[in-house]
């Protein structure tokens, strides 16, 4: 397993836990996240959760973790197909990335 294999695994845990944690308020914690999983049609988030799980983020990661801005970017299609698997692929991609860098 690469150095970057391991950090993905790790981010997959760290932001599925976050994701329990806002699905706890449906009665929902116990759900399984993949990098597959769809924030949409798998998990049926809205875009208050999103907005909650951005500041989680930010709060774990720094501000350099802008979910808002990354989300900012996408058309409506791309957010209603996001996965998992694209939150640990942007979260690793900043944590490289130096504050205030693009």
């Amino acid at each position: 397993m690469t150095h970057d294999d391991e950090l993905s695994d790790t981010l997959l845990a760290e932001i599925g836990t976050m994701i329990a944690r806002i699905l706890e308020k449906y009665g929902l914690g116990d759900v399984r996240v993949e990098m597959t999983t769809a924030f949409h049609d798998d998990l049926e988030m809205e875009s208050i959760d999103l907005v909650t799980l951005g500041g989680m983020l930010a709060e774990r990661y720094g501000e350099n973790v802008s979910l808002a801005e990354f989300l900012a970017e996408k058309d409506l299609p791309e957010v209603i197909a996001l996965t998992v698997g694209d939150i640990v692929a942007f979260v690793r991609s900043r944590l490289g990335a130096p504050a205030g860098v693009d």
